[in-house]
Order: C-alpha cells, then sequence, then structure tokens
C-alpha cells in the first residue's frame, strides 16, 4: 500500500499540522513515510501545502505530481490540485471558502464542515482535525491507535492535555464527512 496525499490551504488553517501528525501516524504504524512542506514567506493568510506518503514500501521521492487523495481547505488551493488527484482517487474539501465546488466526474469528492463542526465544538483550532477525520473516514490508512500515538510524538508535552480534545474532533470529522460523488 501506498498513499500519496496533498494537504492544502491557507497558513493558518493547520496545513502543515495535520500532515505532520498523519506522518507521525504512519510512523507509530511501522510505515514507510515522507512530509514535505511548501509554504510561502508570509505564512498565515498565504497558501501553505503539504505532501504526505505513507508507505508499507521504501519511498524513492517525496516530490509527486499525481495523488492518490486531496485534501483542500481554500479556493486557491482547489484551482491548483483538483486536477493533481489520480482518476478514482479521492478528494475532500471544507465548504468555507470554496466558491466553486470541484467539478471533476472521476474522482471521489467528500465534503466535510470542518470549519463548522469546530465552532460548535468550541474549540475553532480544532478545525485541522475534523479534516483528519473525515480523511480517516474516507481513506481509513491508519488505524486510530496510531493517530493518537502520532499525536502524542508531534505534540510538545506541555499540550498534550489538548490530545482528548484533538481525538473528539477526529471522531466527529470521521462521523459527519458527506460523501458527494462516487467515481
Amino acid at each position: 500500500m501506498t498513499e500519496e496525499i496533498i494537504i492544502a490551504g491557507f497558513g493558518g488553517q493547520g496545513v502543515l499540522s495535520m500532515g505532520k501528525i498523519l506522518a507521525y501516524s504512519g510512523v507509530m504504524a511501522n510505515q514507510e513515510v515522507s512530509w514535505f512542506p511548501s509554504y510561502g514567506p508570509e505564512m498565515r493568510g498565504g497558501t501553505a501545502n503539504v505532501t504526505v506518503i505513507l508507505s508499507d514500501n521504501r519511498i524513492s521521492s517525496p516530490i509527486v505530481n499525481e495523488f492518490d487523495t486531496a485534501i483542500i481547505l481554500n479556493q486557491q488551493s482547489m484551482d491548483k490540485f483538483e486536477k493533481t488527484v489520480k482518476p478514482g482517487g479521492v478528494l475532500i474539501y471544507d465548504p468555507n471558502g470554496i466558491i466553486h465546488p470541484p467539478k471533476r466526474k472521476d474522482i471521489n469528492i467528500y465534503k466535510i464542515e470542518g470549519t463548522l463542526i469546530a465552532a460548535e465544538m468550541g474549540n475553532v483550532k480544532t478545525f485541522n482535525m475534523v479534516v483528519l477525520g473525515a480523511y480517516l473516514k474516507a481513506k481509513p490508512v491508519v488505524k486510530m491507535e496510531s493517530v493518537d500515538l502520532g499525536l502524542q510524538k508531534s505534540l510538545p508535552p506541555r499540550h498534550h492535555k489538548l490530545i482528548p480534545l484533538n481525538l473528539a474532533a477526529i471522531q466527529k470529522g470521521y462521523e459527519m464527512v458527506e460523501k458527494v460523488q462516487s467515481a
């Protein structure tokens, strides 16, 4: 199994953190992992994306041009990365900030109201974990135990008290994701 993922949105949405937690989750599941971030000098408010590769085999390159899954969190990223999803692949998006929803008919499309769900949970900073939960429902590439361990590894010890909140947000995203279209 090899899963090549692009996560893209604005800086400050937790794009890089989501990728890092997913990568650590893969490490905890004894997978080969690549985490390759890309962001502009402006960080917050500018575009950011990260490529994550999880594999049972050695990864030859972190550079990928077509993805099994795209997680899209803003319109600029939709415009740039929708076309890079492999036919039959998965595109997950949060409609908040998306003016033109995905148009392709040859991919599986999922929608998650991550912004709204995180606000309803009382902590908008859990937005990226809600979206991660949606991804794990669409593509269960790592088990929840590995995600828990991945959170412990990626968060500094002073933030470990937030792990239950993050796991609750992941679970909520897992439950609330909506399949919009099948390939």
